[in-house]
């Protein structure tokens, strides 16, 4: 089944960027990013992770506090009978609205694919029926995860787009599915989508007021930066035998900055900015990364640089499931969007970090 002809981007209609889970890390990124183009953009946050603050003092956008998986709210939404729609019904969603934590997703595979998943076909259905509405579809940019990949052999780093996904728990099998509920619902119903499956996002807006702020803390760089700064103890370095130069896990790690970019090219695309073909029945799928992958030891050695201070290391045993190496093979996105990471030296996404970090806890 054939897309329906986009409208061009931007007409003089005026229009709502829907951005899930925009609250959250990478979504109050990509708001900033919208904000910054002149597009008006509602956030739609359930709150578990995400920062009222953020979303309404940093970023100044409306904000509706709520579940992805309420229907009537979402046609409240989409179809701008909620108070809070600022401009116009809701052309576009970008959905970021996702639990995200690995060890949580095995403990309670229930609450993850109930809103990883779950809340998605709602969002997807509320999605279908607007669009036959209005007679114009509402494309959707999803935030994926290079954790569909599972773990690659050696010989397919970089990862390419075509890569067999074998996701290996509840977390990187929940957006799988949301993938494989997008290439249904554009194949039978024509909904345009583009998929982008991203490595280790990383840093921080320059500015020094959005950043990367979790409630457990997972990530490497920001627990080595809270270790750096005094806030923790010693960070654990889950294993040191694997078959890399120093013997740690090497990742691709990408500015934030860089990933909000990729999608404002993607939501371009899909309203009219780049030809999409008419055949397309598929959603486009990109990976985001650099290429370029880093060692725990390297980005902890680089902390210590861009901070001038020490910590303290613990060696622990591997954890089950870690690859050895992830590295992303991004030139799709090059090539088709015109995509270029402009911020993800290791240098500046520990240094804009860090900036981030001694502004959040002073």
């Amino acid at each position: 089944m054939a897309r329906p002809p986009p409208r061009p981007w931007l007409d003089d209609t005026p229009m709502t960027i829907l951005v899930t889970g925009g609250a959250g890390y990478i979504g109050s990124h990509t708001v900033r990013h919208l904000q910054r183009a002149g597009h008006p953009v509602l956030v739609l946050d359930n709150l578990v992770y995400g920062h009222r603050d953020i979303a309404e003092q940093v970023l100044g956008v409306p904000l509706v506090v709520g579940q992805l998986g309420d229907r009537e709210l979402l046609d409240q939404v989409l179809r701008a009978s909620h108070p809070l729609v600022p401009a116009g019904p809701v052309r576009a969603v970008l959905h970021f609205a996702a639990y995200a934590y690995v060890g949580e997703s095995v403990a309670d595979p229930a609450r993850y694919y109930r809103n990883n998943l779950g809340d998605t076909l709602v969002l997807l259905e509320a999605l279908r029926s607007e669009s036959a509405r209005r007679d114009s579809p509402i494309p959707l940019v999803f935030s994926s995860t290079c954790a569909t990949y599972g773990i690659p052999d050696p010989d397919q780093i970089p990862i390419r787009e075509t890569t067999l996904q074998r996701p290996i728990n509840p977390y990187g099998r929940s957006k799988w599915m949301v993938e494989q509920l997008l290439e249904d619902f554009a194949a039978a119903y024509g909904q345009p989508s583009v998929i982008f499956r991203y490595f280790n996002a990383a840093g921080a807006d320059p500015a020094g007021d959005l950043g990367e702020d979790h409630t457990p803390e997972t990530h490497l760089i920001p627990l080595v930066l809270e270790a750096l700064a005094g806030r923790r103890g010693a960070v654990e370095v889950y294993g040191r035998d694997y078959p890399t130069p120093d013997g740690t896990c090497i990742r691709d790690y990408i500015h934030v900055i860089d990933l909000a970019a990729a999608h404002g090219l993607g939501l371009q695309r899909l309203l009219g900015g780049t030809p999409v073909p008419a055949s397309a029945s598929a959603p486009l799928v990109y990976n985001l990364g650099t290429g370029r992958g880093y060692s725990v030891q390297e980005v902890i050695e680089a902390a210590r640089q861009v901070t001038g201070r020490q910590l303290t290391l613990l060696d622990a045993p591997r954890r089950p499931g870690d690859p050895a190496e992830l590295v992303a093979d991004a030139t799709r996105a090059q090539a088709e969007l015109g995509w270029r990471p402009e911020r993800s030296d290791l240098r500046s996404i520990l240094a804009d970090a860090w900036a981030w970090h001694q502004r959040r806890w002073s």
